[in-house]
């Protein structure tokens, strides 16, 4: 038997499964962002999902480069993104909030001209 196709086809398998898995995490952070209702809650849908996406997609790179010198580089990339990505996230949010932004308190909007508040 030939051991080496053998583990060549599980990290091929492994590899894909990790960057589907990101892309799927990065299309839902996408999607979060178009139909969620206000900033806050856009901004916690992109700073989570596609943060753990890149994650993902990193790794699978990482298992499928192998021990090489582009593995360290993806690693690296992965510890950068892990780091920066929250932080920039939070200091976004931190400088909405500060500016006036008020976060949306209640799943209905209030309808313009409305009396009672958009209430249904």
């Amino acid at each position: 038997m030939d051991y080496a196709f053998w583990i060549e086809l599980a990290l091929d398998i492994v590899s894909a499964a990790f960057v589907i898995t990101g892309a799927v995490f990065v299309l839902a952070g996408a999607i979060g962002v178009i139909r969620l209702p206000d900033f806050y809650t856009r901004m916690h849908a992109a700073g989570v999902t596609d943060t753990l996406g890149a994650e993902l997609i990193v790794i699978g790179l990482m298992v499928q480069g192998g021990f090489t010198l582009i593995t360290a580089k993806l690693a690296l990339l992965g510890v950068f993104v892990f780091l920066t990505s929250p932080t920039a996230t939070h200091a976004v949010a931190n400088a909405a909030y500060k500016s006036g932004l008020k976060p949306l308190l209640t799943r209905y909007r209030p309808h313009a001209g409305s009396d009672d508040g958009g209430a249904a």
